[in-house]
């Protein structure tokens, strides 16, 4: 008989169990130990995400207010322009008063010489004085009011354009 005959049924079961609980309490170990390296990665990669928002949503705020300033500077500007515009509008309506009341007077005088004038001749030119006179003042009326609109949509406009170039600046 050899010396494995002479170790019992029994306790080959015991060692094989042995064997068999040892390697999977091995394996359960190892499984921990996976797990909690998982875990760590986990966290790191969660702060690695939430790092990456932090920033992202930093240079967003960034970039927002820096097209805000850029919107804000052109409106200022904006302002500014039409300000002088409308100075500049009412120093032209006030020369064209002026112009008005040199009509006025115009056809009064025409009005006072045109007395002497025989009554045909008077009412030909008193009506013709009279015709341009009021078509010069709607004319220089309406030149003001289209000059003004025109200076309120060009200065608008550049405006607008001085915003979006300011917007595609960073890009």
């Amino acid at each position: 008989m050899t010396w494995l005959g002479a170790v019992p049924a029994w306790c080959w079961w015991l060692i094989a169990l042995v064997l068999v609980a040892g390697g999977q309490q091995y394996r359960l170990v190892m499984a921990q130990g996976e797990t909690i390296q998982a875990q760590a990665d986990l966290s790191d990669y969660r702060l690695q995400v939430a790092e990456r928002d932090r920033r992202a949503a930093g240079q967003a705020r960034t970039e927002e207010q820096r097209r805000q300033a850029v919107a804000d500077k052109e409106g200022e500007n904006a302002r500014q322009q039409l300000e002088l515009a409308q100075g500049r509008a009412a120093a032209a309506e006030s020369a064209a008063g002026g112009l008005r009341g040199e009509i006025a007077r115009l056809r009064a005088g025409h009005r006072a010489t045109c007395d002497t004038i025989a009554a045909q001749q008077r009412q030909a030119g008193a009506s013709a004085a009279g015709v341009l006179g009021g078509l010069l003042e709607d004319a220089d009326r309406l030149a003001g009011v289209f000059a003004q609109a025109f200076e309120r949509s060009r200065i608008a406009g550049l405006a607008c354009e001085a915003v979006v170039d300011g917007m595609k600046a960073s890009r």
